[in-house]
């Protein structure tokens, strides 16, 4: 049964009857966060990194990757909607028709300006609570990548080794930070090519 507008906290069941299709938004401690409408730059990013880590998670079958409307359902009062998840084969059968129940191995958020403190604190505390084992922050406002592995349950952040971040998550997967930001971007196939022919 949704909540009136006094009560403060949301569950699952209310998120989902909520947030209508074609929406984005996260439940993270209960609150609702709705995203603002895409601006075209970050939307085309999130557009050729989604692309490029789907054709790499198919050509390799390691698993499946999922766009900015899938909830990854935490526990009752946990449910965001990361920009691009990883879920690796093994944990494929906690997809179901509505929602993925647990955590993506590997999350990616592309920040806007009103989700900063989301994408840099609260999904952060989130990501780490519930066992994420990488969690990307794609900074297209400060061309900037944040990268952080998991280890013991703990976040702790990854330097890029020549400008490169290599993932542990999605095997074999690496990211040269320049791609993102360069105009045009390089062509997804020629990308593609590189990080098969290395792995």
């Amino acid at each position: 049964m949704p909540k009136t507008a006094s009560q403060l906290s949301y569950t699952f069941d209310d998120f989902c009857f909520l947030v209508k299709d074609g929406q984005k938004a996260d439940l993270i401690d209960g609150v609702i966060y709705m995203a603002s409408p895409d601006n075209t730059e970050s939307y085309r990013l999130s557009k050729w990194l989604t692309s490029l880590l789907d054709d790499y998670v198919i050509a390799k079958d390691l698993g499946e990757i999922f766009g900015s409307r899938i909830a990854f359902k935490l526990d009752e009062m946990q449910s965001p909607e990361p920009d691009i998840a990883f879920v690796r084969k093994s944990r494929l059968h906690l997809v179901k028709r509505g929602h993925v129940d647990g955590p993506p191995d590997a999350a990616f958020e592309i920040v806007s300006p009103e989700s900063v403190d989301r994408d840099y604190v609260k999904k952060k505390l989130q990501y780490e609570r519930y066992g994420v084992r990488e969690y990307w922050i794609i900074d297209e406002m400060e061309e900037s990548v944040t990268l952080l592995k998991a280890t013991k349950g703990k976040f702790h952040e990854v330097r890029a080794r020549n400008g490169i971040f290599e993932s542990d998550v999605i095997g074999g997967f690496w990211l040269d930070v320049k791609w993102l930001w360069q105009s045009p971007r390089p062509k997804k196939s020629d990308v593609l090519a590189k990080l098969l022919g290395d792995s």
